[in-house]
Formats: C-alpha cells, structure tokens, sequence
C-alpha cells in the first residue's frame, strides 16, 4: 500500500478546479505499472513522486497522462506539491525544488497559495500558416478573427491562438475529430469588469477540453506579457465552459536585463493558484 491524494488545483473549492491524482512512495514500480495507474484514474494527469536524483531537489515527479509521459504539467506540479508538504515534507530551502523530465522546476508559498516558475519555452515565435490552417479548422474559425498566434511550447507541445476578447473564447465549439495535434490553447481579454482578465480554454491531444491548464497558462504568460499585450500581473479564468471555477494568477518579475530566470523579455513568469486537498488515504499498487 502506498499513500495517495487528490488535489484540486487553481480553485479555492473542491471540485471547480482540475483534480491530479498523487502517488506517494513511488519507488519500486516500473513504468507500465505508473502508466496503468495513470489509464485507470483517468483524469487528465497522474504524478508520482520519487526519491530526487539530483540533490538540489527536494523530490522527483513522473507525469503521465491517460496516453504518454509529460516532461512538465503546470496543475500536476502545484497539486504535487501541495500533497508532498501535506504529507509531512519539508523543503531543504525556501523554494520548493521539483526535479522532472523538463528539469528543476522551483516552487514558492505565498502563503495559502502555491506558484510555479515557468520552465523555459522550448519552441516559441510565429506559426506559419501550414500549421495554423489545420488548428482553425478543428476551432471552426476563420483567420480573420485571430489576433495573433505563436508557438508556446514548455514541455506539452502548446500552439496557442489569441482571439479578440474572452467572448470569442467562450463561444468557441471544437471540432475534436479535425484538432488533431499539437495542443491548442485560446485566450482572450474581458472588456471592463470581468471575472478575470482574460479567458483561456485547453484543448489537448486526448480530445477533451482540459479544465485548468498551469503550462498552458505559464506559456501565455511569457508569450503575451513579453509582447506587451498582456500586463506584468494578471488573473486568467479557466474551466468556465465545463462548470468550473479556475483561476490562475500570473505575474512576471524582474526585467528586460534578465534579472530573475527565464521568461517573457528576460523575467521570470511565475504561475500560482490555490489548491485543495480532497482525497487522502492509500492505494493499492
């Protein structure tokens, strides 16, 4: 038997964010067995938590989804770390340290709420129109309503649209069977009083919308507060087409001299929500 949680992520009440499945004490299984596990909850991400390789790091994390390994997932990284200190961790410094496939990932408390640094985009800029034709087909949109698009790929592989307010996200009915991949992620801005400043919807390579996506939301992040269309702090709404309540807070900090890590014009973006721990107990693997 080894210890299990559920954590709710990017909500501040159970069942209105994005639910990750931790298993605890992970060493010792192979990885049909970590990915058998991952198929069974069926939940769009599984983490497992192992003894660090690297001794910078306070543990290492797996992330599967129903389908493949993940180098890096924004939820399953928040609600891993909050089932790691719920289960008596203790990080070795202020920051907690996450070693996984995309690297050492550093994670902060402010206070109730947990936030990520954004990894590094592995692939960014414009998307040429060979790419981006097949992505608005499976959107059912025209060119004409895309303010711009970009490569926006930390790990997942995200090609994310900007459409022209969070209206036009919200409307948007997917054509799953035509997305194909890679990931898509759409954002847009709320005019005036909002329940947030912008809206943002994931559509993922298992053919379902995800409800609140941390690497899609960081990715955007860089993208659009590096541009200077997006402000250096900003909540967006997710999961509001599928009766959720997610809310991711961005902000950047540090310049365009590079002060503070990697991210949009040389800060470092930092992606936090809140998080409730809604399952605890064992399971059987």
């Amino acid at each position: 038997m080894r210890r299990f949680s559920q954590v709710d992520v990017f909500t501040d009440e159970l069942t209105l964010g994005n639910p990750v499945a931790v298993v605890h004490d992970a060493d010792g299984l192979d990885d049909a067995q970590l990915a058998a596990f991952a198929r069974w909850t069926n939940l769009s991400e599984t983490t497992f938590l192992l003894p660090p390789t690297d001794p910078v790091a306070d543990y290492r994390l797996r992330i599967f989804t129903t389908g493949r390994e993940l180098p890096f997932a924004g939820h399953p990284t928040l609600g891993s770390a909050r089932a790691w200190l719920a289960a008596g961790g203790v990080p070795h410094a202020d920051l907690i340290v996450q070693e996984c496939g995309a690297g050492l990932v550093h994670v902060r408390r402010d206070g109730e709420r947990l936030a990520f640094a954004a990894p590094p985009l592995r692939r960014s800029g414009p998307v040429d129109d060979a790419d981006l034709e097949p992505v608005l087909r499976g959107l059912r949109l025209d060119r004409r309503a895309v303010l711009d698009a970009a490569w926006a790929d930390n790990g997942p592989g995200w090609l994310a649209v900007l459409l022209r307010d969070a209206e036009a996200v919200l409307a948007v009915e997917p054509d799953f069977g035509r997305l194909g991949t890679p990931d898509v992620g759409i954002v847009g801005r709320y005019a005036g009083s909002g329940p947030a400043d912008v809206e943002v919807r994931a559509f993922a390579d298992f053919g379902l919308e995800d409800p609140v996506t941390g690497s899609l939301n960081a990715s955007i992040g860089q993208w659009l507060i590096g541009a200077g269309v997006l402000p250096e702090r900003y909540v967006a709404s997710q999961g509001t087409r599928l009766g959720r309540r997610g809310r991711v807070h961005v902000e950047r900090i540090g310049g365009a001299d590079g002060a503070g890590g990697a991210g949009g014009a040389g800060g470092q973006v930092w992606v936090g929500g809140d998080t409730v721990l809604g399952v605890s107990g064992t399971v059987a693997l």
